[in-house]
């Protein structure tokens, strides 16, 4: 069999102030080509569909219309369980009737033991877990942490093997030795939370959800697939795509997908990102991280490079601005002369009367609430 391995959909995320709604539709059209090209029989998603445990009313829709697209109208089994992201009891409301078109759904620990089988492989959909659901199932004390709990998980899942099948596993969890980004909530503190790769020896394939990089570990049976999407400036060298697992060798290789506008980080000066000639169309579409080499003041700094990029994702200075020294102000100004001198000290420029409108509009409401007077 040919399966697909994808994870970190996030749904429903935002990139700083930006909606994504429009790239994570058109990825995900992609991701519906790949399929369909690949001739897969399976997708397995590996957690973290939205990017909130209350996603709002519009992200929902998305992700059941994903779901309802892949399952119904395209006839592919499904094998996805929920990740820290997503809410278990919302994400896993009506699975019991999800089998009856081979969408199996698994958001609690004890569902992780009931294997799928399709064709000669067992699949464990072990869903994002704490470790306080493994002393509880277990009724041990013990397991304090989730590298303790999951030793004790994937012992039990071995209980379950059909020696005749392949065994492949699917979770959401930190890896130990594996490499975070910043767009990825942290689950483990001080390595506590950090489960070891040699409790997964066991199985053929071990398809993870939850790190964004799908090179953030390197072994050889162990695979995250990685985010959709780029989804912090820390991400933006990774290449992002899918997996497709050969079940008859074990072996996978991985397909990129091109998205709608891509996360850049460039550095240079005012003068150079102020001229839209030099840059692609691509380029100026694309989410942009920029930092400054300018050291002097520039007014409405953001407002002219959003002329430019207008998704404009982070602004920053490679050093910092350098004032010329101040000239000396007499204090004994009134606010509004006060104001116009410190205004063109600062942008060298004067108030313009709209500004100056503005400004004595507003010192006239604040001597008013000082006066008590609203």
């Amino acid at each position: 069999m040919r399966i697909m391995h994808t994870a970190d959909w996030h749904i429903g995320k935002r990139l700083n102030a930006f909606d994504l709604q429009d790239d994570q539709a058109a990825v995900f059209e992609r991701l519906v080509k790949v399929a369909q090209e690949q001739q897969v029989d399976a997708i397995m998603i590996a957690g973290d569909l939205y990017d909130r445990a209350l996603p709002n009313e519009t992200a929902v829709t998305m992700v059941n219309g994903m779901l309802h697209r892949l399952n119904r109208e395209l006839g592919y089994p499904l094998l996805v369980i929920s990740g820290n992201h997503d809410s278990a009891v919302r994400l896993g409301t009506g699975r019991e009737w999800y089998d009856a078109t081979q969408l199996y759904l698994n958001t609690e620990l004890a569902q992780a033991f009931t294997p799928v089988e399709l064709g000669d492989v067992q699949f464990f959909l072990l869903p994002y877990f704490e470790p306080v659901a493994a002393r509880l199932y277990f009724h041990d004390d013990s397991l304090t942490n989730i590298n303790k709990a999951m030793h004790r998980v994937a012992a039990a899942l071995e209980e379950k093997f059909d020696p005749a099948k392949k065994h492949v596993l699917i979770a959401h969890f930190f890896a130990a030795g594996s490499k975070h980004s910043e767009s990825e909530t942290l689950v483990n503190v001080g390595g506590l939370d950090a489960v070891s790769v040699d409790d997964l020896q066991a199985f053929d394939y071990v398809a993870l959800g939850h790190l964004h990089n799908r090179k953030a570990l390197n072994e050889p049976k162990v695979q995250y697939s990685g985010s959709l999407l780029k989804y912090s400036v820390s991400e933006v060298t990774q290449e992002k795509g899918v997996y497709i697992l050969d079940t008859d060798t074990m072996n996978r290789h991985f397909i990129s997908l091109a998205p709608l506008h891509e996360v850049q980080q460039l550095t240079g000066s005012f003068k150079e990102f102020s001229d839209s000639d030099h840059f692609s169309a691509a380029e100026r579409d694309a989410y942009t991280a920029i930092t400054l080499t300018d050291v002097e003041v520039i007014p409405n700094v953001m407002a002219s490079l959003r002329q430019v990029f207008p998704r404009i994702i982070e602004l920053k200075r490679e050093q910092h601005v350098q004032l010329e020294t101040a000239t000396q102000t007499n204090v004994k100004l009134g606010p509004m002369p006060l104001l116009a001198d410190f205004y063109q000290q600062v942008t060298g420029s004067e108030l313009t009367p709209e500004q100056e409108t503005w400004a004595k509009a507003a010192l006239a409401e604040a001597s008013r609430s000082e006066l008590g007077q609203e």
